[in-house]
Parts: structure tokens; sequence; C-alpha cells
């Protein structure tokens, strides 16, 4: 007779050994590059706040303050601006109003693209409080826009074929997501599960709380993370509903960015402040986040009013888009879209965080750095667990395999070199000069310089001390970045305070809060290596007292994993 009770445990033991397998595999596959996604994606909820930091021209006696009654004087002001000082070769004509994470009013214009590139310059200037003028000398720097764009386009490479890789990895995240859920059976007791000190059940606890606590965020961004680039990935929809032409799919679904080419025809340009009454009578008194002038001067300008709505969930934009040459008014945007675009919107908007204010924008990021502790741990236990299976042979003095030291070393690259990278980037913002050619994309190289720094101190050793002293340089470089900022700008952080700088003040406080956190990493290491170790608690641990075994116990520990394989810690991992 068949026992069924015994088949169906059977049948549960596979599949939950297969999913455990399938866990393993889809995280640690592409673990370091979700590890770069989750800490670029983190830093870019700070994106505009990070672009203001890098902009210490701005700090002090810019415009803030949006007045609706002196919107046509403003108008006029910036449209002369631009027309006097811009090239005639300009595309685009932009005037900027401020906003809580844009504490400025700007114009700027855009100069058409260079051979092999996307979007052409983009040169900026800043209204003066006064009113005496504006601010033309501001240092060239991507700013936040660096972040944001290297979390899903990369770096070094053409932005097709980083977003196909994006959405590889972040598919097998979505993958190792679920399995995850369905195999820990205790997955709200593991939540609240934290043992310290207990060698390698402390990094698996770490990487349960890090998981757990974030999950529902890490489900949201992930999924939403594949919908924002599904027409990449699944074109098929799109060439058979338009018969191939992208061009007309993208009309009916964003009218706003289809602008008619050139036509070269010299033609008047309607004054901005002229079209004023008519956006007034749309949207009454909302206010006004950003003109842009597409085309000017020609025959086929277009004007476009876009509005501040930056607390709305979805991420759709109000508009309304003059004729550039008669004023008249062409599209205004539908208060009612359709299902599909509101839920696609919605997703872009929780994915971005757009619609959320400072203390919601803040938890984002919390959450995304509890994303980066959850990649950081599963790979520090992927490199423990194979220095367990060869920790024999290490201790008869044979060398560790290339795999485990190619795990090791990567892992002391990306854990380490991340924030590094992004600190020297901060530091290159300051300390390169203002005139020097190229100064922006030598940021952006100071960043991979100082990653691919650390994977040549990794390749010479990973050891504790090495984690220590990589620590407590990158923590002090972050906790003195407020003393750079000081030194290198008009204002310091008391300045900030005072002036209600909000926006400077946030990225100094959460500099020494992340470097003082990195600071704290680095004690604990010192006091764990400093601890008395235990007594084994099985007795197939107990070497016999010979002087070999005893001068190879004296030998230093030659990695992090190492240290956290001791006898003591595979019993408590064993537990």
């Amino acid at each position: 007779m068949v026992c069924f009770r015994c088949v169906d445990s059977k049948m549960k033991e596979t599949f939950f050994r297969t999913l455990s397998w399938l866990h393993t595999w889809a995280g640690l596959l592409v673990c370091w590059v979700l590890l770069l996604i989750f800490f670029a994606g983190s830093l870019s909820y700070f994106r505009h706040e990070i672009s203001l930091w890098n902009e210490p021209e701005l700090h002090q006696g810019v415009y803030q303050d949006y007045q609706a009654d002196t919107l046509a004087n403003q108008l006029d002001k910036g449209q002369d601006y631009i027309a006097a000082h811009s090239p005639e070769s300009a595309q685009r004509w932009m005037i900027g109003f401020p906003t809580e994470r844009k504490p400025f009013q700007s114009v700027s214009w855009q100069l058409p693209p260079e051979k092999g590139q996307r979007r052409g310059k983009t040169e900026e200037h800043v209204a003066l409080a006064d009113g005496s003028g504006m601010i033309s000398e501001v240092r060239a720097s991507r700013g936040g826009d660096f972040f944001y764009r290297l979390h899903f386009d990369l770096h070094y490479m053409s932005a097709i074929t980083a977003r196909y890789i994006v959405g590889v990895c972040t598919m097998f995240m979505l993958i190792a997501l679920i399995s995850g859920i369905v195999i820990h059976k205790r997955i709200f007791k593991d939540m609240f599960s934290f043992r310290r000190d207990k060698g390698a059940r402390s990094w698996l606890d770490a990487h349960n709380v890090s998981s757990v606590i974030a999950l529902p965020y890490h489900l949201m961004i992930t999924y939403t993370g594949l919908i924002t680039l599904m027409l990449i990935y699944i074109p098929w929809t799109v060439d058979t509903a338009y018969s191939g032409d992208n061009q007309a799919f993208l009309k009916e679904l964003n009218p706003a960015r289809q602008t008619e080419k050139a036509t070269g025809i010299s033609a008047p340009q309607v004054q901005l402040s002229q079209l004023l009454p008519q956006v007034q009578a749309a949207w009454g008194d909302a206010p006004i986040k950003q003109v842009i002038v597409s085309y000017p001067n020609d025959q086929n300008s277009q004007v476009t009013f876009y509005q501040n709505t930056g607390k709305d969930v979805t991420d759709e934009a109000n508009i309304l888009i003059f004729n550039g040459v008669n004023g008249e008014l062409k599209y205004a945007s539908p208060h009612e879209a359709s299902g599909a675009s509101v839920t696609y919107d919605t997703m872009m908007s929780l994915h971005t965080a757009r619609f959320a204010a400072p203390l919601l924008r803040i938890l984002f990021f919390f959450c995304g750095l509890l994303g980066c502790a959850m990649v950081a741990t599963g790979t520090l236990m992927w490199a423990i667990r194979l220095r367990q299976k060869q920790q024999k042979a290490i201790d008869k003095g044979e060398k560790p395999s290339l795999g485990l030291r190619l795990v090791e070393g990567l892992n002391f690259m990306f854990i380490l070199g991340l924030p590094l990278g992004a600190v020297s980037f901060f530091y290159a913002n300051r300390l390169l000069s203002t005139s020097f050619a190229g100064r922006s994309e030598w940021e952006v190289h100071s960043f991979f310089i100082a990653l691919a720094a650390m994977g040549v101190w990794a390749f010479f050793g990973r050891s504790r001390r090495q984690w220590q002293a990589a620590l407590i340089i990158t923590g002090s470089l972050c906790c003195a970045l407020p003393v750079l900022n000081a030194f290198t700008s008009p204002s310091n952080l008391i300045d900030n305070i005072q002036s209600h700088q909000w926006p400077l003040v946030g990225f100094d406080v959460l500099a020494i809060l992340l470097g003082g956190a990195m600071l704290f990493a680095s004690k604990r290491l010192t006091l764990i290596a400093k601890a008395p170790a235990k007594r084994p608690a099985r007795p197939a641990f107990n070497a016999p007292n010979t002087k070999a075994n005893k001068a190879r116990r004296s030998e230093p520990q030659t990695s992090l994993a190492n240290e956290l394989t001791s006898p003591s810690s595979l019993e408590e991992a064993k537990s």
C-alpha cells in the first residue's frame, strides 16, 4: 500500500529544496549588479538635493519664492534674458519656477545634439534674489542625475544594452524575492529575530531582517522597475497594435513630447506673459512648474506650460500646449486618462517617489539601504559557505580556490567600493577646478576609479584589518563632507539651518549619519576580533594539541569570512 503521507512529505521536501536552490542562485548570479542598482537607486531619491549640493554657487542669494502675482513679470524677464543670451541655434528655451526640491528660479536653453549624442548640451542660469540679474557661472556637474541614470543605464555602455542587463537582473531579483517568501516558514518571526555576535548565524539573521522588514518595498520597487521599462522587454504589443509605427504610439501616448520639426522659416515668438490668462483660466491658482519653448522664433514654435503636481500619486503631468507664434491653444492634458495610462503613471511614480513628501522620501531611502544590506549579507553568506567547504584544505596549508578568492574580492570591492565611490564623486565636485574641461565627466570617472581601487586592494588581501581600514577611510570622508562644503561654498550647515535651506541641511546631516554608521561598523569589527573565542561544542573540532596545530591556530586570519567561520560560528550556524 502506498503511504500518501510519506509521498506528500517527500514532495514537500523536494519542493522546498528546489525553491531554496532557486532562491540562492537567482540572487547570487547577479548580486553585485543588484547591489549597484540598489545603491544608485537609493541615492536617486535625493536626485535634486544632490544636484543642488553639487552647485555651491546657488547656495545663497538666489530667488526662492513662488509668487503668483508677479508671474507675468518673471516670464517677461526670463524670455528677454534668454533671447539676449542664448545662441540662435538653441532648440529649446526653458523657464523653471521654484519648487520644494529645486528652490530657485532658473532660465536655460538647450543646443542641438552633437554627433552621437541623444540630447544637446543645456546651459542654465539662476535668478538672484534681489532681482539684479542672473548667476551664469555655475560649475558643470552631473549631480544627482548621474546616480539616477546609473541605476538603470549603468555607464560606459549603450543605454539599450544596459537596460537589458538591468532587466535581466531585476527579473532574477523578483524570482529570488518570491522564492524567498515561500521557503521562509517563519517569515514574520524572522522580522524580530536577530542574534548578535553569533558568527554565521548573525549574518543569516541580518539577511532575513533586512529582507522582511522592507519586504513590501522590495516587491514594489522590483516589480515597478520592470513595468517602467516593459516596452523595451515586450515590444510586440505596440508593434502589433500600431503596425510597427512606434512614433504613432508615442504621439498618442504623450502628445506633449511630439513636436513638429522646425521649418527653418523665421517667425516672431509670442510673448509668454500673454498666454498667462489662458493658463490661469484652465488651472486657476495652481502653481506653474516650468515653461518650455520648442524651436523658438520658428514657424513651428510651440510653448508648453507644466503644472506643479508634486503631491499626486500618479506621474501624469498636467500640461497646456500653445502655438508659439499666434498663442492658440493646441492641446490640454485630459483630466481623465485611460486606465492603462493611469496605471503606468502610478507605477512610475511609486518607483521614483516623485509624489513623496520629504519624510516619506527618507523612508524610501532607508528601505533602499535595507535592500543593499539584503544583497550584501547574501553575498557574505555565500563567501562564508564557500570557505566552510574548503576550511579543512585551508587548515592543511592549501590556498583558497579561485572562486572563493573571486567572491571575497568582489564582495570587498562592491560593498565598500560603492560608498567610497559616491564620496569620491562629491569630493571631486568640490576639488576639481571649475574651469577644468570635462570636469563633470571626471566627477563620474572618480566614482569608478574609487570602485576599481577597492578591487585592486582586494587583490592583495581581504583581511579583517582591510575591512576596518576601508570603513574608517570611507566613514571619515563621509563625516567630513559638511566641513568640505563649509570651505568650498558661501554657506555652511549653520547658515543653511538659519536660512531654511533644508535640502542642503538634509544632505549634510545624512552624510554625518551614514559616515558615523560606517565608523561604528569598523568599531564592531574590532570588538568582535578582541572577543574571546568560545569553546567548541563538539569534540570534532578539537584538534590534537600538537605543535603543528598550535602554529596553525596562531596564524593570522586571512579574510573577514574566515573570521566568521571559526568552530563556534559554525556550530551556531548549524543550530
